[in-house]
């Protein structure tokens, strides 16, 4: 997978968690935590992409882990979110799979970049 193609893929991944916070009921614990995911879940591809201007594999590095904390998180809420009555269960859990999916690319991203800087 390019770079182009991840940087889609996090964006579709954005959209997907706003379509599900559209389609929560209203209320003071539904909007926290569509808030928190739609955060989190916007926050992964900018940040991957703040990470392909990196001025060094170092920094590269730190902004890879941003995406990674970021991807861990919008998981969280998805789990949350996922228990709580009237909301789509199928949609919750697969963008919960596919943020855990873009954590899994993210770590090894960061490991084949950490890899490379001790050769």
């Amino acid at each position: 997978m390019n770079r182009k193609d991840i940087i889609a893929r996090h964006r579709r991944f954005a959209l997907e968690v706003v379509g599900l916070c559209d389609s929560l009921p209203r209320g003071r614990s539904y909007d926290v935590f569509a808030r928190q995911v739609i955060r989190s879940a916007s926050s992964v591809g900018a940040n991957y992409r703040a990470a392909g201007r990196a001025k060094s594999t170092a920094d590269f590095i730190n902004k890879l882990k941003i995406v990674e904390e970021e991807s861990d998180e919008s998981a969280y809420w998805l789990d949350l979110i996922g228990e709580l009555k009237n909301v789509n269960k199928e949609q919750s859990k697969k963008l919960m799979r596919e943020a855990e999916e873009l954590l899994a690319m993210t770590v090894a991203a960061i490991r084949t970049a950490k890899s490379n800087i001790k050769h």
